[in-house]
């Protein structure tokens, strides 16, 4: 890997290598040359989600995954989606807790489209009330079709973390309260944009058939003159330590059948133990050979869906696993078996042939995400943004590789614990009247 700085003559790299530049306004850039077809991937991420809102105006990071369409100094309202579409390209945008992205996958030719669209709307996005109400109440009818109505969602969605988490960055929801998207003003709105938009906030990857001079040309006279922009105020977690087991029984109104979630809290993506409790989602959650699945799914035949793994992200995780239970079991006969399975995974070390497979799963992985210009993107992005080192595109299969039995045991026993846990009990209330 080749490293560059802004001030330093790039030179062209050989497919798969990673270059790297920083402009003087702070905005990151990550390279990557990929000739097999004539497209790149241009990805943005902007290190803002849902934990750095404040209490009492949520859904502002989802809000602007909205908003960053509605048009900029030289492009109209929906303009941008129609832009890249009419060359043959595809966009879109998605919000997480601890980011928030933007991409455009567009034949080789066009990137200098993809990327003054996305330098004009970090410059001078349209951030106007009639813009502002129309965005809201989308978000506001986004809600009501996706959690408030559908079934189990308001668990998976909000509960989940309202119940597992304490501190408020990841306790409240990505989505924002009603209450909270009523109350916010235009005012509100553009402050957040002024404080998180802006290029010393955000990591720009551009993947696929390019030549790294030309390109990184084309981003300095495209992004370079656009203000650095403001530094953004850390957040803490403060997260306490759980220390006795914490449960909840909700009704679902829509929920065809009960169902349970059982959570565990754990590390931040990247620790060591981060990547033992990766290994033990292979065994106990991925696929029907895992030991969660044939136990529930063919042994017992005491649920009709089963799912489970990490929720990772750069603060504290959880490691959740939820059912749908089959008409007529009953919730302490799954809380039981799951009980069985959790001992079996802290007490006793994983076979040859189990950890044999998760490394499989982990190279099977590894591949995959290289197999598309804007995978490879959105890894960059994500490395850059939170480790600062994309190359771990290329370099952390080993940690997982390196998980040994023993080291899965101890995450388990550290983790899997009784105290460590949130147990949501799912009502189908509809199914009662």
């Amino acid at each position: 890997m080749t490293e560059y700085t802004v001030n330093q003559p790039a030179h062209e790299t050989e497919d798969g290598q990673i270059a790297r530049f920083q402009l003087a306004n702070g905005l990151r850039i990550v390279m990557m040359k990929s000739a097999v077809v004539p497209v790149v991937a241009v990805d943005i991420w902007y290190h803002v989600g849902s934990k750095n809102e404040e209490r009492g105006k949520s859904g502002f990071a989802h809000l602007f995954e909205h908003m960053m369409f509605e048009g900029s100094a030289n492009v109209g309202k929906s303009e941008h989606m129609r832009l890249i579409s009419d060359v043959g390209g595809t966009c879109n945008a998605s919000t997480s807790k601890d980011r928030t992205n933007y991409f455009q996958v567009v034949p080789a030719n066009q990137i200098k489209l993809a990327l003054w669209l996305e330098a004009d709307r970090m410059r001078s996005l349209a951030i106007t009330p009639e813009n502002f109400e129309n965005q809201r109440d989308t978000v506001k009818e986004e809600r009501r079709m996706r959690i408030d109505n559908a079934p189990y969602a308001p668990v998976f969605y909000e509960k989940l973390d309202e119940f597992a988490y304490e501190s408020w960055p990841y306790k409240h929801s990505i989505m924002g309260s009603m209450d909270d998207l009523d109350r916010a003003s235009v005012d509100d709105v553009k402050a957040f944009h002024d404080l998180y938009y802006q290029p010393g906030n955000a990591v720009l990857a551009v993947v696929g058939d390019i030549q790294i001079q030309e390109t990184l040309k084309i981003i300095q006279d495209y992004f370079g003159d656009i203000p650095a922009g403001a530094a953004i105020p850390p957040v803490h977690f403060d997260e306490p330590e759980q220390t006795e087991e914490k449960r909840l029984v909700w009704q679902d109104p829509f929920a065809p059948l009960p169902a349970v979630t059982f959570t565990y809290r754990t590390p931040a993506y990247g620790s060591a133990d981060y990547y033992s409790l990766e290994v033990a989602e292979k065994i106990l959650c991925d696929g029907e050979s895992s030991r969660l699945y044939r136990r529930f799914i063919e042994t017992d035949r005491s649920l009709l869906h089963f799912q489970g793994g990490m929720d990772n992200r750069i603060g504290p995780g959880l490691f959740n696993f939820f059912g749908q239970l089959k008409p007529g079991t009953e919730l302490p006969v799954v809380e039981q078996a799951l009980g069985e399975e959790v001992e079996r995974i802290c007490n006793e070390l994983l076979s040859d042939e189990e950890l044999q497979k998760a490394r499989n799963q982990f190279r099977a992985d590894f591949v995959s995400r290289l197999e598309r210009n804007y995978d490879k993107a959105d890894q960059l992005c994500f490395y850059t943004t939170f480790f600062d080192e994309p190359e771990l595109l290329y370099t952390e299969l080993d940690r997982l590789l390196q998980v040994t039995p023993e080291m899965v045991r101890s995450a388990a026993q550290t983790y899997f614990r009784q105290t460590n846990r949130s147990v949501i009990e799912i009502e189908a209330a509809g199914r009662q009247q």
